[in-house]
C-alpha cells in the first residue's frame, strides 16, 4: 500500500515526465501551493538553476491572506513580470501534482494575462 507522499511524488513525476517530453528546452514554470501560500518559479532544466521566482510571502506582495485565488492571481502576474525581465517570454506550465484548477488554473491564468506564453 502507498501512502499519500508517495502517491503525490508519482504524481508528479508522470507530469514532469510528460513535460520533458514536449518542451523543447524551454524553461519550465512550476507551481507549489501549500495551504497558506503559492509559490512559483521558472527553472532552466537544462543548467539546473532557478531564473526567478515569486510568492505569496514576497515582502512586495503585502497580503493579508496568502492562500486564496486572488493571492495566487497576483503572484502569476508577478512571475510574468519577472520572467519577461529576466528576457524569458515562452515556458512550460508545470502544475505539478495539483490539479489544474483554483489557485493553480489563476496563477496560470495571471501569468498569460502578464505576457507569459504556453
Amino acid at each position: 500500500m502507498l501512502n499519500t507522499k508517495e502517491l503525490y511524488e508519482r504524481r508528479q513525476r508522470r507530469t514532469r515526465a510528460r513535460l520533458a517530453r514536449h518542451s523543447g528546452g524551454k524553461p519550465r514554470l512550476t507551481v507549489f501551493r501549500s495551504n497558506q501560500h503559492i509559490y512559483a518559479q521558472v527553472i532552466d532544466d537544462l543548467h539546473g538553476k532557478t531564473l526567478c521566482s515569486a510568492s505569496t510571502i514576497d515582502k512586495s506582495m503585502k497580503l493579508p491572506k496568502g492562500g486564496d485565488r486572488e493571492a495566487a492571481a497576483k503572484v502569476g502576474k508577478l512571475i510574468a513580470e519577472r520572467a519577461i525581465k529576466a528576457g524569458i517570454t515562452t515556458v512550460v506550465f508545470d502544475r505539478g501534482a495539483y490539479l489544474f484548477h483554483g489557485r493553480v488554473k489563476a496563477l496560470a491564468d495571471a501569468a498569460r494575462e502578464g505576457g507569459l506564453q504556453f
